[in-house]
């Protein structure tokens, strides 16, 4: 990644997890090491299923809060805000690329 400023996620945004990390599951929990840092980030269990999706293969914002918001019975609207807050945090941290807009 060239610039460390989070990006304005929208619907059609496509994003991936970037090959500098590595993770696993804990319980229903997830712990990523990013590799250029060397620092650890701990999810919760809506955290780690965003991240599994991200890194499975890319998304765009809409899937992945259609997903979650019908995993955790949670409201399209306040998904869609948790999972944009979120993922420009795994974007600051060097762990989410910016893959475009739309199908891709």
């Amino acid at each position: 990644m060239t610039s460390t400023a989070s990006p304005v996620f929208s619907l059609t945004t496509r994003v991936a997890a970037t090959r500098d990390q590595v993770s696993c599951q804990i319980d229903r929990e997830a712990v990523i090491l990013n590799l250029k840092d060397s620092v650890y980030y701990g999810l919760n269990e809506a955290g780690a299923r965003v991240w599994t999706l991200v890194q499975e293969r890319s998304h765009t914002v809409a899937e992945l809060v259609a997903m979650i918001a019908g995993e955790f019975a949670v409201s399209p609207e306040e998904c869609a805000d948790d999972v944009c807050a979120l993922l420009a945090q795994f974007h600051a941290a060097g762990l989410l690329e910016v893959l475009g807009e739309g199908a891709g």
